[in-house]
């Protein structure tokens, strides 16, 4: 079943870098440096109190990040590998993909009179031209 609440990640992926939230959980991981970065702050102190989890929370926030499957404070995927990309994440993204929805949809109403237009010219026995033969 798909859960209709949560929002399309390749839609809504943090701007956090990928790259740099792999660097930073593995040099300094085990001090919540990635969890700091990605706005995790209370994660991150517990963190870096408890030395990774004693490196067992270290290395699984590595697998995490090294896999696209960590998340940053507002629940959106660290996923992209460019720095602070700003690729459908911006909010004024949103607006223009619904603006150019509505421009499609205002082009598809116009094409719609048209072939109506046209099948009512075929269709009305007065237009047409008298055969030649």
């Amino acid at each position: 079943m798909v859960d209709c609440h949560m929002p399309d990640d390749e839609l809504f992926a943090s701007p956090k870098s990928r790259t740099v939230a792999l660097v930073l959980a593995f040099f300094l991981g085990v001090f919540g440096a990635h969890r700091f970065y990605t706005g995790k702050t209370g994660s991150a102190v517990l963190q870096l109190c408890t030395f990774g989890g004693l490196g067992l929370w270290w290395l699984y926030d590595l697998v995490l990040v090294g896999s696209g499957s960590f998340r940053d404070a507002e629940g959106r995927l660290v996923s992209s590998w460019e720095p602070e990309s700003d690729h459908l994440v911006t909010s004024g993204t949103a607006a223009s993909i619904l603006d150019e929805l509505d421009a499609l949809r205002a082009e598809v109403g116009e094409l719609h009179e048209r072939v109506e237009f046209t099948e009512r010219l075929l269709a009305d026995p007065s237009h047409r031209t008298a055969n030649p033969d």
